[in-house]
């Protein structure tokens, strides 16, 4: 009994160390940031204009994608990803992990062998927002646009997937902490310690607000005012498939551009009584504002574009999914990681009980399809490295949680 105490004492103890060194390093990438700019090129045609219903426009290129939090922002990454690869674009990409010095706030000499006056076509990893400095690595004419979900939906997938990194979560008694947090969230949250930030509002808290806010700030609605002033176009993950629709049209892509298979997935939810959904929202109050602002104007764009045009193109999408998913995966469905057979083809697992799941390639896969169905199923960080990104320091932390902590 001792010795297991012994060991989880120095465990955590060494997490903590690893944490505070992964947090450390960010704020010396910033020292730098007072650099010249130079003026970007413009969205430009580099392939013939689309067709969108009879009328002529030419595709966006020039994209800032605000990769927020477990809001589907895995699954939306990889189709940038892929249209970015197909049309020769410019990535801005993060150096030795898969964000932007995440939660530090985003400075443009983050990003991987910047140099004074670069300039980009599209930024898509996750960083804590900072408008001036994410416009200057842009063309001025770039489309910003964000995700977000349910607060309810987000912070029990926050709480189960990052609860293995936020020490003041370890202490909450009981087998449904969930349910034990939310019923006395100040006798558990603290606003300082380490990770604190996934524990309350962390869309706004993305965005680069404070988080730790009470219902009735007017701060809330300055952020929300913020948000609509930079983003031409936010999603809501709740309806995914309507949101992808409403991108297509925005961005003037084909249905071919938007095809996709669900990333970054947990093997279970929790399902949420009412109760417990009411008291999520009223803990994370900022996040439930700006959800229901721009869930307003999410299905005012679906009453503009048209509700039966809407339903007939989410229809088309499910069914080219369905095509693709019987061309593409082994079984037609996803699977526990341990199940999943090319090691390259794994997803990053979090520290605890959650499991993230995967997918298996079919072995006969037509040769036209077999480049396609591999980028559709290609983990983010996966990805990221085939794109010439040096993870050391997401690896570093990988091997630590793989080899040290899962074996204790």
């Amino acid at each position: 009994m001792m010795r297991r105490v012994t060991q989880k004492l120095i465990l955590g103890t060494f997490v903590i160390c690893i944490m505070c060194f992964y947090c450390f390093i960010a704020p010396a990438l910033l020292a730098t940031h007072s650099v010249l700019l130079a003026p970007c090129a413009p969205n430009i045609e580099v392939w013939n204009k689309s067709i969108r219903e009879d009328v002529a426009c030419t595709p966006k290129v020039n994209l800032m994608f605000m990769k927020t939090h477990k809001t589907a922002s895995s699954t939306l990454m990889n189709i940038l990803l892929r249209f970015g690869e197909k049309h020769q674009l410019k990535f801005a990409l993060p150096d030795g992990r898969n964000d932007f010095s995440y939660p530090s706030s985003f400075f443009r000499t983050q990003v991987k062998s910047y140099q004074p006056g670069s300039c980009y076509n599209i930024v898509c990893n996750h960083m804590r927002f900072n408008a001036p400095e994410v416009k200057k690595l842009l063309p001025a004419d770039a489309f910003f646009f964000t995700i977000l979900r349910d607060p309810a939906e987000l912070f029990e997938s926050t709480f189960h997937y990052y609860k293995g990194y936020i020490p003041q979560t370890w202490r909450i008694p009981g087998e449904n902490q969930l349910k034990e947090f939310l019923a006395h969230p100040n006798l558990y949250f603290n606003p300082k310690g380490i990770n604190a930030f996934y524990l309350r509002n962390l869309q706004f808290f993305d965005f680069g607000f404070e988080n730790n806010l009470e219902a009735g700030d007017p701060r809330v609605l300055q952020g929300i005012e913020y948000v609509e002033k930079h983003f031409q176009l936010v999603l809501i993950s709740d309806y995914f498939d309507e949101s992808l629709i409403l991108l297509k049209d925005a961005l003037c892509w084909q249905m071919d551009d938007l095809l996709f298979f669900k990333l970054n997935a947990r093997n279970v939810t929790t399902l949420m009584s009412p109760e417990l959904k009411t008291q999520s929202r009223h803990w994370n109050d900022a996040d439930w504002q700006l959800y229901r602002h721009f869930n307003v104007t999410f299905w005012a764009r679906v009453e503009a574009y048209g509700r039966t045009r809407m339903e007939e193109h989410v229809r088309e999408l499910r069914r080219r999914n369905a095509e693709m998913e019987a061309i593409c995966i082994d079984g037609r469905g996803a699977v526990e990681a341990k199940d999943i057979t090319d090691r390259h083809m794994k997803p990053w697992q979090p520290i605890g009980k959650a499991s993230i799941l995967g997918y298996n390639l079919r072995t006969d896969i037509d040769q036209q399809y077999q480049e396609l169905c591999r980028k559709m199923l290609t983990p983010e960080i996966q990805y990221l490295t085939n794109l010439g990104v040096n993870l050391w320091i997401t690896r570093l932390w990988g091997w630590f949680k793989d080899s040290i902590v899962h074996f204790v």
